[in-house]
């Protein structure tokens, strides 16, 4: 089921901007059933999570590294689903009204939300260390694009990046320490892990760095300062992400690990002293906020801090009041942050010193904001209070007395939890009072702007649960019990339960206390605005990743500077050379040299390696361009031919294409470049271009020849002519590497492949209007084939039809018949030949690589002959959709087997009798084939309209500026 509730939320999430473009915002209601339902679903689990055999789930994945998709539906797991699933539904339903509609970016802010929530759904019901770090990370990208929603905006783009930038980097050093536990485990199982823990220096070790991930994604010092920042993002965005999901990563992580790794010093001594410092910090800069939403934010902060400290202690009665408390955070700040949307999007303003008659306007949702204020002061008769005193009741007798650890984070938390009664009556009395005014000068009144009930309505439910829960509040701790009688590493000196009322207790007569320290505390410190928040100490750290990312920029920029001077020789000549230096070292040092080595195995590959020597020398001395392009191609062709004495014609026939390809590009370059080469160098510069020439020569050879002889194993190659035939269905070995053996690989040099296209593409094509102007053009020579088949479907074409498209657009000095008509006469032929080569490159020299350079060799000649207007009428399309069809169809071939219960890219091999043809041999694989074909057509085509048209324009439009002003100048 939740495999299902996966995909589910994938699918809303890939049609949610379809949606959002044919229902404006209220798309957000039918998207929000899909976190609706998985919520739905996990309340019917609660029996089935506590059980002795939870719900579980597990697919084979990736089995060659131990990676399952397996999801558990244990007690922790049951209420943060419940969590981030509800609020998540709630959230969506309150964006229907918040967005607006002529905001081009609601789509993808809709499929990031739904996609962000099934995320998390993985996340905390994952039952894998692998798999828990790729949901782990799903978040952090969506994350990004959700609080950088208004891409426009310079201060929401750097928020993204600050947040990417730390969890990133939080979640590398969590990567690093789940292949430490997993490794000392034996396992990646998670609850096999847990129920038999590694205690060895590398898991200790593993334990510390995923609590460094933890840390970065719950915001605890010194990853405090990007919460704040992000709160640029949309309110109802920060309401889910910094309130009930995002930030509770990693609150679920320190949940799931304190049962096997709560008693560990290194533990006690990261979340005790980072969460009891986040608590302080972040509250202290909360009762210093004039913005409403920052408030909440540094409020967060402080709660998160919290939590970690009670889910990381180590008792049951701390895990009882910490997981109590997730739920009473994720209910009352999410709606106070959704009430800051509320009153922004009727006021326009967030500002308590601009807010005036709020609370006459909008009584029920002042009502509403009070409610969830008093929860997160832990207030009778709420979940907060409840909370709160559970965990004063776990904390205030501390197992080392008060003169240690766990005393100064008892200490700790009762000072921050007068900061929290401290801010919370800031909230209040800055939303909903005129008590904020600044002493001097009188606000304008904001615009009011009435909201919907649907705006006011979702904070009241949210807040309102807080209240039902506060009274029901044994339920829950029936509930939570199989998960916090697992944490018993710290005995509770006295038996916490969850209640709102356990007698006069010393609980109770310190969060008495408390109230009245924080009452004190606003009357006196935090009641007045401020116009600079004073900072607890001198060290601002969200100022110092800043200045340390400028420092990382001005390095990266200095030796940029200084390694790559803009000189191609010299940027070669530092690769060539660090080529010789480093092998050749290795090599000075002592190696094995081989017995005996084999030149050649036949006359003519001595000749053939003679000529390409010789062609190499000549282009050294070479001083025009085009001949030195006709050398080197030499070698290129020399170097094919030994690849096919040597019995590998598929290598040769790969290798002569692209040699072609390479100087058909070289030569449409070499029309923007003089006919010689620029440079005259000294004869000391010759001679050290030579010297290094040759040591690359000799340390490569030598490299070689060690490598060739020092074998051990046997060759890779052994047996590979029958494991193609079994594996792939193929007899071309080369080709079954491609498109089976190796297919994650090709995967990945298409990808590369593409953005080679989108650079080349970018160097002639500068500006948007070129590129429109290329598509307007391809529309109409679309427009005039379609026109030419009807004709022809009517009547036989006239005799004065044309050779080649458009001859009015054709220089009659550059034009040539005999070119024209040999290029239509063997076009089709060509392109015949290439499809030949796609169906049987699986059997035979060919494939879907050198099927589309064939392709596109024919495109290079109908571009000869016709230039622009001839190649559109040849393959009116852009080259982007041949790309991105491509690849879509070669990712669709990996994905086609897993849905028949396959692993990706497992070929099919099927013979099918066919009528008049006989038995025809079938490969799926050829599906793949297929996209790589349209992949390189597609490249070829962009170099062709790029390097070929685009170059030609930028000439005609030189020409016709140089003509104009040759016009203006003569009398």
């Amino acid at each position: 089921m939740i495999v299902a509730l996966l995909a589910l939320h994938l699918a809303a999430a890939v049609v949610a901007p379809s949606l959002v473009r044919r229902l404006g915002s209220t798309a957000f209601v039918p998207l929000a059933l899909v976190p609706a339902g998985t919520a739905i679903w996990a309340a019917t689990q609660v029996g089935g999570a506590g059980a002795a055999q939870p719900h579980a789930e597990r697919h084979v994945w990736v089995p060659d590294l131990g990676m399952d998709l397996a999801f558990r539906m244990d007690t922790l797991s049951w209420l943060l689903t419940l969590i981030v699933s509800g609020v998540g539904a709630l959230v969506l339903l309150y964006c229907a009204h918040y967005l607006r509609e002529d905001d081009g970016q609601v789509g993808l802010l809709a499929g990031s939300l739904v996609g962000f929530a099934g995320a998390m759904l993985g996340l905390v019901t994952a039952d894998d260390l692998l798999l828990l770090y790729v949901f782990w990370e799903i978040t952090t990208i969506l994350s990004y694009l959700l609080i950088g929603y208004l891409s426009t905006s310079p201060a929401s783009t750097r928020a993204a990046k600050q947040a990417l930038i730390v969890t990133t980097a939080g979640g590398l050093a969590m990567l690093v320490g789940i292949v430490l536990v997993g490794h000392a485990a034996g396992t990646y199982r998670i609850s096999d892990v847990l129920e038999a823990p590694p205690m060895s220096s590398g898991a200790v070790v593993g334990v510390v760095l995923l609590l460094c991930g933890a840390v970065s994604k719950s915001a605890l010092v010194p990853f405090h300062f990007w919460l704040p920042g992000a709160m640029v993002a949309p309110t109802p965005i920060s309401a889910y992400l910094h309130a009930a999901a995002m930030v509770k990563a990693g609150v679920y992580l320190v949940a799931r690990l304190a049962p096997a790794y709560a008693d560990l010093p290194a533990w006690q001594v990261t979340v005790l002293v980072l969460g009891g410092g986040t608590m302080l910090l972040g509250g202290f800069r909360a009762t210093r906020q004039n913005d409403l939403k920052l408030l909440l934010a540094y409020g967060t902060v402080s709660q998160l801090g919290f939590l970690v400290v009670l889910l990381g202690w180590g008792s049951p009665g701390a895990t009882l009041a910490g997981l109590t408390l997730v739920l009473a955070h994720a209910l009352f700040k999410s709606s106070l942050f959704l009430t800051v949307g509320t009153i922004d999007h009727a006021t326009g303003t967030r500002d308590i010193r601009r807010l005036t008659g709020v609370r006459g306007q909008m009584p029920v949702l002042a009502a509403s904001a009070t409610l969830a204020a008093m929860s997160m002061a832990g207030l009778p008769v709420l979940l907060g209070f409840v909370g709160k005193e559970a965990a004063l009741g776990a904390l205030l007798w501390p197992p080392d007395g008060w003169w240690s650890l766990q005393g100064a984070t008892a200490a700790a938390v009762v000072l921050g939890s007068v900061l929290t009664m401290a801010y919370s009556l800031r909230f209040v009395w800055g939303a909903f009072t005129d008590g904020a005014r600044p002493p001097v000068g009188k606000p304008v009144p904001p615009h009011w702007h009435p909201p919907t009930r649907l705006l006011v309505g979702v904070p009241v439910v949210l807040s309102t649960a807080g209240l039902v829960l506060g009274l029901t509040s044994t339920t829950l701790e029936a509930a939570l019990a199989p998960h916090t009688s697992g944490v018993v590493h710290v005995a509770d000196t006295h038996p916490v339960h969850l209640g709102l009322w356990h007698g006069l207790t010393l609980p109770l007569g310190v969060s008495v206390l408390v109230w009245l320290g924080g009452l004190a505390w606003w009357g006196l410190q935090a009641r007045r605005p401020v116009e600079v928040p004073v900072p607890l100490w001198p060290v601002d750290l969200g100022r110092t990743y800043h200045q340390v990312m400028r420092g990382v920029d001005r390095v990266a920029l200095e030796v940029t500077g200084f390694m790559q001077r803009g000189s191609l020789p010299v940027l070669l000549g530092t690769i060539l050379a660090v080529v010789v230096l480093l092998p050749g070292a290795a090599i000075l040092r002592g190696v094995e040299w081989p017995e005996r080595a084999r030149v050649a195995d036949s006359p003519a590959q001595v000749a053939t390696g003679a000529l390409v020597v010789v062609a190499a020398l000549l282009a050294t001395r070479a001083r025009r361009r085009l001949r030195a392009v006709f050398l080197v191609g030499v070698t290129g062709y020399g170097t094919a031919f030994l690849y096919l004495l040597h019995g590998a014609p598929d290598l040769a026939l790969t290798q002569l294409l692209v040699e072609t390809v390479t100087l058909v590009v070289l030569v449409l370059v070499l029309r923007r470049l003089s006919g010689r080469f620029p440079d005259d160098p000294t004869v000391l510069t010759r001679r050290l271009r030579a010297l290094l020439g040759t040591a690359v020569a000799v340390v490569l050879g030598s490299v070689t020849v060690i490598a060739a002889g020092s074998r051990l194993h046997e060759p890779a190659g052994a047996g590979l002519p029958e494991r193609a035939v079994d594996y792939g269905g193929g007899k071309n070995i080369v080709n079954v590497i491609i498109v089976d053996v190796r297919a994650w690989d090709t995967m990945g040099e298409l990808s590369v492949v593409l953005a080679a296209a989108t650079g080349v593409a970018s160097l002639v094509f500068l500006r948007d209007e070129q590129v429109e102007r290329v598509a307007q053009r391809m529309r109409r020579a679309r427009d005039q084939r379609q026109r030419r088949v009807r004709g022809l479907t009517a009547a036989p074409v006239t005799a004065g039809s044309p050779w080649i498209a458009r001859t009015d657009l054709v220089d009659p000095e550059r034009r040539s018949t005999i070119l024209e008509i040999v290029t239509h006469l063997v076009f089709h032929t060509i392109m015949l030949w290439s499809v030949y080569l796609l169906f049987a490159g699986h059997n035979q020299p060919g494939g879907g690589f050198a099927a589309g350079i064939v392709a596109g060799l024919a495109l290079c000649l109908r571009y000869l002959a016709g230039y622009g207007a001839e190649l559109r009428a040849a393959l009116p399309v852009m080259p982007a959709a041949l790309l991105g069809t491509g690849l879509f169809i070669a990712a669709g071939s990996a994905v086609l087997p897993m849905i028949f219960g396959s692993p990706a890219l497992r070929t099919w091999i099927a013979d099918v009798p066919v009528p008049l043809l006989g038995e025809v041999h079938v490969v799926t694989s050829l599906l793949f084939d297929a996209g790589v074909y349209l992949v390189v057509l597609g490249l070829m085509l962009d170099i062709l309209r790029s390097l070929g048209s685009g170059i030609d324009e930028q000439i005609r439009a030189e020409n016709a500026t140089a003509a104009a002003e040759t016009r203006q100048v003569a009398p």
